[in-house]
């Protein structure tokens, strides 16, 4: 049984393939397949499997969240989707066409509509150049060559987009003159400037102070309102992401295990994967049990496990998910899961009797159920799943 690419709506219909614009409900970019694979150096032949095989669509006026914890491969894919380093495989269309860069001439018009956000407001602007000089490069690249009072007022139109206003404020000022939030709300503006028509944000309030993050991403959710634009939001916190993401998938070593809509992904998670995530978040009830943290670490994605690459984790696990990889399966409107506990097969895990014990120890939230059916296949009862 198929399941919708990660981030489509239960029902799409397909681009018109024009590359000039996208039909009602089809996606503004999309990814098959997106695989890619670093080279090891001094080991011939090793890689690191960073991507394998990401199926993903992002649609005008929605927001996909790409949850999972540091190593997961989420800002790989921003990278690829911005074409700042090349695939290993797989296609990326944008309106249906292929994408892929060859020149600066492509590059250029490529970037025009794809826009990416970086983690490290400080780090992407450069400290030497006043907020003008920033935005007057993307201005005059994107809006062509603009001068005078023509460029001074383009400049100001992308800093009151961002709510930075009065401009005076802020238009001469250098980056260690801003606090944080002000910082990432100008590298927001540079993006702007060349009216995209999707934005990447790589993780764009984790390193702003939390008492502003919030207003960062009330910023993101207004600009999706108003210019209708599409938005990969990536993020290790999937509270955030049930904030903000219409729709949210959770990657794990590579690989998306679960998609869905937001609500559903984060208050009725299937995949144990997820369960874990969503019992890592913090709780001031049950900080001791939560400092325990899941039992096992992360794969090496050089040599990453046969089949499941979660099952050195999973509690359920069986000779199954030891051996052959799942794929994302149907389990509902939109929703799409990689365990074999819901494949239609003899040999599959039984998921469900013991969930909800399992959710007390990883954490989850009270009444979260994963699948029905199961025993902890693998697991002894002095050895538990993740904690």
């Amino acid at each position: 049984m198929s399941t919708p690419a990660l981030g489509s709506p239960a029902t799409a219909p397909p681009s018109d393939g024009s590359g000039h614009g996208a039909p009602d409900g089809a996606p503004v970019l999309q990814t098959a397949g997106l695989t890619k694979h670093f080279p090891v150096r001094g080991r011939r032949g090793a890689v690191v499997h960073a991507v394998d095989g990401v199926d993903l669509e992002i649609h005008r006026g929605e927001v996909v969240a790409l949850v999972g914890e540091s190593g997961s491969g989420k800002s790989t894919i921003a990278r690829l989707l911005a074409q700042l380093m090349p695939r290993t495989s797989g296609d990326l269309r944008l309106h249906g066409q292929d994408s892929t860069v060859r020149g600066r001439r492509a590059f250029r018009s490529y970037v025009k509509r794809v826009q990416m956000i970086f983690q490290d407001p400080f780090g992407s602007l450069n400290p030497v150049h006043t907020v003008r000089y920033t935005l007057s490069r993307s201005v005059r690249i994107h809006q062509g060559r603009l001068k005078g009072d023509e460029l001074d007022a383009a400049i100001r139109r992308v800093l009151e987009r961002v709510h930075l206003s009065p401009t005076d404020r802020y238009i001469d000022k250098f980056p260690h003159e801003l606090s944080g939030g002000q910082r990432q709300r100008v590298a927001i503006a540079r993006a702007l400037a060349a009216d995209p028509e999707v934005l990447l944000a790589d993780e764009p309030i984790s390193m702003l102070d939390v008492s502003i993050r919030l207003g960062i991403l009330n910023l993101l959710q207004d600009l999706r309102d108003r210019l209708d634009i599409a938005i990969l939001y990536i993020t290790h916190d999937i509270a955030s992401a049930r904030y903000f993401a219409d729709r949210t998938a959770v990657m794990y070593a590579g690989r998306v295990v679960e998609t869905g809509d937001s609500e559903s992904v984060t208050q009725d998670p299937k995949h144990p994967y997820t369960q874990l995530l969503i019992g890592s978040a913090p709780d001031p009830d049950d900080l001791e049990a939560r400092a325990r943290g899941a039992r096992g670490e992360a794969p090496s994605l050089v040599d990453p496990p046969a089949g499941c690459r979660f099952n050195p984790r999973c509690p359920f696990a069986t000779d199954v998910c030891r051996t052959e990889t799942p794929e994302l399966i149907q389990v509902g409107a939109g929703r799409g899961v990689a365990c074999w506990g819901y494949a239609d097969r003899p040999d599959r895990p039984r998921l469900g009797d013991v969930l909800d014990a399992y959710g007390e120890r990883a954490g989850a939230t009270p009444g979260t159920r994963a699948p029905e059916g199961a025993t902890p296949h693998g697991t002894t009862t002095d050895q538990e799943g993740p904690r």
